[in-house]
Order: structure tokens, then sequence, then C-alpha cells
């Protein structure tokens, strides 16, 4: 496994999109639920445990073994042989598509996936077969793969997106000093880690055996945000 490809593809810098997306936070600002640093833990404390936990699971699962067999290989095209699964990979898809009761969610989910695989497929083999509208977790899996990262590293990688992100949007919505969140994230590792490693040991798991956490209260301040005029993000 590389390092410094895992942290690549962890970058907020990637360009898939992510910063036009504050993973529900804009809502709950809104509806005064968040306010502060502390504010913010507890609202990312929770989403990591839900929508953090599935993610992390449906990201694993897509990328399988095929990132750790090339690893060990040096053979891209046997990444792109694997991750080719269109079965498996739709088989995920839609699985987390009905884990995902807000259509507002799935719009952005896909969004984001769509701009992750177009990243993707510029910097690694990703065959045709994968498609290109997938939800983001879904993407993130076959792209690690094809980086040659394995289960483990991509639970990791989306485990660490659903924290960051938010945290990076609490800075321009609540003008939040960023060393306090940062210090906030730092916090959150060990966490991060152990909801990564919960997920990443189920990668082998039928569909319906994955999780299932939800998360009403942003499924519904989805669908309201869904309808403002005026919005900083997209979601």
């Amino acid at each position: 496994m590389s390092l410094a490809t895992l942290l690549l593809l962890a970058d907020g810098r990637l360009p898939s999109g992510g910063h036009a997306h504050s993973g529900g936070l804009e809502a709950q600002v809104a509806a005064g639920r968040v306010r502060d640093v502390e504010g913010l833990g507890g609202f990312l404390r929770g989403k990591l445990a839900t929508g953090g936990l599935v993610s992390a699971a449906f990201a694993a699962a897509a990328c399988g073994d095929a990132g750790r067999v090339a690893a060990a290989r040096g053979d891209s095209g046997r990444v792109a042989a694997v991750c080719g699964d269109a079965g498996r990979v739709a088989e995920l898809d839609a699985g987390l598509d009905a884990r995902t009761p807000s259509p507002a969610l799935r719009k952005a989910s896909r969004a984001q996936g769509r701009a992750l695989l177009r990243a993707g497929r510029v910097m690694w083999p990703i065959p045709a077969s994968v498609g290109r509208e997938l939800h983001q977790p879904v993407a993130l899996g076959v792209v690690a793969a094809a980086a040659g990262l394995g289960p483990g590293e991509a639970a990791v990688a989306a485990a660490h997106a659903t924290v960051t992100g938010p945290a990076s949007a609490a800075v321009r919505l609540l003008g939040l000093d960023p060393y306090a969140v940062h210090a906030l994230l730092a916090r959150l590792t060990t966490e991060c880690d152990r909801i990564a490693a919960e997920a990443a040991g189920r990668y082998r798991d039928a569909v319906d055996d994955l999780p299932a956490a939800g998360a009403p209260l942003l499924d519904i301040g989805a669908e309201h945000h869904a309808t403002w005029e005026v919005r900083l993000f997209a979601s």
C-alpha cells in the first residue's frame, strides 16, 4: 500500500466536487442545531457513527481485494480486471441507494461519485464497465482499487471525508477558528480509525448485511435545503 496514494485520494483538493457540499451541515446550522465548535463536534461524531460507517463499509466492499492484489503484484491490469466486477459494483450501488431515503442526498451522492470517477479515470485505469453514475462511497472504493489500495485504505478515506468535508464547511458557514476546528478533527482521528476498521472488516459481506445506520434529521434537512433559493453549498 502506498501511503502517498492514500493521501492523494483523501486530499480535499482532489477535483471531485467535495468542496461544494457541506455534508448536511448547512441545513443544521440554519436550524440552530450547530452554532460553535462544541456543536460541530457533536454533529461530526453523530455523522461518523451513522453515515460515516455506511460510507466506509460500502467503499471497502467496492474496493475489495483488487487493490491489495495489484499492490502485491505491481499489476495495474489486474486492478482493471478485478475492480471491473460490474455486477458487484451495481449491487453495492443499489444497496446504498436503498439506504439513502432522501432524493436530495441521493442526487448529491451521485454528483460527487460522478466527479470522483472522472478524476480517478485520469489518474488510474478504471474499466468502462464500471459506469459513471455511482454513489460517492461506491465510486471511492472503485477508484481506491484502481489506485492499488485495499479495503482498509478505502474505508479510512471514506471515514476521513465524512468529517473533514463538514468541518471545512463549518469554517465558512460559522466563521469558526480553523485552528480550533482542526484540533477537533485531531481528537476525532481515533474514532475515524475505529469506524474504518469496523467497516473494512465487513468488506466481503453480502450487500444486505452491510451497515444501514441512518440519520433522519440529515434526510429531512437535505430535503428542506434543496428548496432554498439562496445557499452556500449544493448539499
